[in-house]
């Protein structure tokens, strides 16, 4: 028999044309969306099916050692022919059905060939309007004309808000009910797969995530991660501290490059995490600020890293021939930086799983008495009209120079898992 936890099981044996498994991270998604494929070649010989993923890396990456495993669980042996993104099955020696393998980047391309199974995986990290546009190509495809086949389509995906699933296989149901019979819906946690997960592997979550991610990512639950407050758990009394800069103190220094509104958050380490000790606001340009920070902490014996903005290494804020990067460089600051600033997203959830996170710890500190327009700024920025941290309140300065060595230094990813030790 195949290897199932519960709620795969039940949602293999639902009957609908549309099956949504949403799920948290570990929880199995991509396990259980090919135990559908298996399910479809042993009862569809011959009746090809497909997989659609975001890009052509997760097909490699994610699918093919998927496949393979789950293939094996399932009493069947496979071929995966790589340069056609294609996976033929066999049972025995003989061939039964084959895959085929499509990225949902660009939409229009899914075209040429016909299915009677899909399997959608990760949806929900894709545009809504682009998940749309995939969604109706591959709907598209399912074209076999065979009594009793039902050319059906699971998705599997990680919740990212009130998106295109969420939209398909909630809203658009409670608004049609007669649609029920179409769509079918599991949610389930990665708790509901902690025994083929490694044992610490959710509490490292717990401990790294941020509450709402925890629902989100943990709990499988559709969570609104754009709307409300940029940093709705930061609370100026929990999150306080009274410390300052030691005599001569390492300092990490977040800067953002914005003309005659240059910003900086001065922070030190203390057991590990971050407090912020000082802030620097309406620096005039770069040079200014290279030469307060000199003046206030490197002549005093204070070692600086400066992490700053990547966009400054094409420009400055004094000059358009000298980038601001080279400026700081020239002073004989530390300079920390990728070569392109992490998402937006990336970086809230890395200042907000410091904030708190799951475990109920809060790991950044504020001397919110020395940085006053830093404490301003993550009690009131919000999201725009367009799920996007709002610029046109004139708080945002502070919390983007806040926030990039934090991104840096303590950056949250969506883990990537094997299929050898997980079922993902």
């Amino acid at each position: 028999m195949p290897t199932l936890n519960v709620p795969q099981a039940q949602f293999l044996a639902m009957p609908h044309k549309f099956r949504g498994f949403v799920a948290g991270f570990g929880s199995g998604k991509t396990w259980v969306g090919c135990s559908g494929l298996c399910q479809h070649v042993w009862e569809w010989p011959r009746i090809n099916a497909g997989y659609f993923a975001p890009t052509y890396p997760q097909i490699r990456d994610i699918f093919f050692p998927t496949i393979e495993e789950v293939a094996f669980d399932w009493g069947l042996r496979i071929k995966i022919k790589e340069s056609d993104k294609e996976v033929d099955f066999y049972s025995g020696g003989q061939y039964r059905s084959t895959v085929i393998c499509r990225s949902m980047e660009k939409p229009a391309t899914i075209v040429g060939f016909k299915i009677g199974h899909a399997l959608v995986d990760e949806l929900d990290v894709m545009a809504k309007l682009k998940a749309e546009q995939a969604w109706r190509k591959i709907i598209a495809r399912m074209r076999y004309k065979v009594h009793g086949l039902k050319n059906g389509v699971d998705v599997a995906t990680t919740p990212e808000g009130f998106k295109f699933t969420y939209q398909q296989f909630v809203k658009q149901i409670s608004e049609k009910p007669e649609l029920k019979t179409l769509y079918g819906l599991v949610q389930a946690s990665t708790y509901d797969n902690e025994a083929n997960l490694p044992d610490d592997y959710i509490s490292s979550l717990e401990d790294s995530y941020p509450p709402q991610l925890i629902r989100a990512y943990l709990r499988g639950q559709f969570v609104n991660l754009t709307s409300g407050a940029v940093y709705p758990d930061f609370d100026r009394r929990l999150n306080h501290s009274n410390e300052v800069e030691r005599e001569r103190e390492p300092l990490l220094i977040g800067m953002d490059f914005n003309r005659l509104k240059m910003s900086a958050v001065v922070y030190v380490l203390r057991g590990g995490w971050p407090i912020a000790v000082a802030e620097v606001t309406d620096g005039r340009d770069t040079p200014y600020m290279a030469d307060l920070l000199k003046r206030q902490y490197a002549s005093k014996g204070h070692p600086i890293q400066i992490f700053p903005d990547a966009s400054g290494a094409n420009s400055s804020s004094k000059n358009a021939s000298e980038s601001d990067l080279s400026i700081l460089q020239q002073a004989g600051f530390s300079i920390r930086v990728n070569s392109t600033n992490p998402a937006i997203a990336d970086r809230v959830n890395a200042v907000n799983s410091l904030i708190l996170n799951g475990q109920g710890e809060r790991r950044l500190k504020i001397n919110t008495n020395r940085c006053p327009h830093l404490t301003d700024g993550l009690e009131q920025q919000a999201y725009d009209k367009n799920g996007m941290p709002d610029k046109s309140s004139g708080v945002d300065h502070l919390n983007d120079a806040g926030g990039y060595p934090l991104a840096f230094l303590f950056p949250i990813s969506k883990p990537m898992t094997t299929t050898q030790s997980l079922r993902m």
